[in-house]
């Protein structure tokens, strides 16, 4: 019989997005892409498309739980990405889960709002994040609204970056990467990545593109992918962010607001 490759598993658990442009299913296409077997933890169910998100709901722990046994139990889990979560009882199910299975790689987007501006979490979330899974966690990855939530600050520029870097730092996980799209910096964009030492500048020209929905869930779900393949963080962050440069400009065209990306556009 002919020895089969093991292709490096990665899972993502977040919530599912039924415009299929961000959520699990956007994590299961840029895991594809990246050359990984992708595995699914479903956390919520939300009712979205290009125009924003009508309604949401929140699986049970329990049940989050039992697709983490179902999971883990079966499959070399080499990274594992999340992203919304939706109440804090989800947020420690999932941390006991990464706990017991001794996971590893660990990419954490702490997801808050959607790109409609549609909050996606229950109040009792973001202490429950930085508490239970930031110590976990390999790299986090803030953007700039989210950084600002989570810092209670204002941040207008790279040294506010830096400083949110410190603080985000200070609650355990071993890199922050802080992506700078949101900030008004004309044509340059900064992503920042901190390890507690070091800062690590990730500059690139702004893709003027209204079809940007999912380019979080996809950055980090790539971070982990490339993390699965033996990458370091810092050569996962640039090889992330590659990907993402290439398929922003590449829109299937769909929807009447802001419209999914096209994740397999750089294998053609």
């Amino acid at each position: 019989m002919k020895k089969r490759n093991k292709l490096p598993c990665v899972v993502s658990i977040a919530g599912s997005d039924s415009g299929a442009g961000a959520g699990v299913q956007a994590d299961l296409k840029t895991m594809a892409a990246q050359g990984v077997y992708g595995l699914t933890v479903v956390t919520a169910v939300t009712a979205q498309n290009t125009k924003g998100v009508d309604r949401f709901e929140v699986l049970s722990a329990e049940m989050v739980a039992a697709q983490m046994d179902a999971v883990f139990t079966d499959f070399p889990v080499a990274a594992v990405k999340t992203g919304m979560l939706g109440n804090g009882e989800v947020v420690e199910a999932v941390a006991s889960g990464l706990r017991k299975y001794r996971a590893r790689n660990i990419v954490v987007d702490p997801v808050m709002v959607a790109k409609s501006g549609d909050s996606l979490l229950e109040k009792d979330t973001q202490q429950a994040l930085e508490k239970e899974l930031f110590p976990l966690s390999a790299v986090i990855t803030p953007n700039i609204p989210e950084a600002e939530i989570l810092c209670g600050e204002k941040i207008a520029g790279i040294r506010e970056m830096k400083e949110a870097a410190r603080v985000l730092h200070a609650a355990g996980p071993s890199y922050v990467l802080i992506k700078g799209g949101h900030l008004q910096s004309g044509e340059l964009m900064t992503d920042l990545l901190y390890d507690g030492e070091q800062f690590f500048y990730y500059r690139a020209g702004r893709v003027f593109s209204n079809d940007t929905h999912g380019t979080g869930c996809t950055y980090a779900s790539a971070i982990a992918a490339q993390l699965a393949l033996g990458l370091s963080v810092p050569l996962a962050v640039l090889a992330a962010r590659c990907y993402l440069q290439s398929i922003l400009p590449c829109s299937p065209g769909l929807g009447g607001g802001c419209g999914p990306m096209d994740h397999f556009a750089c294998r053609r």
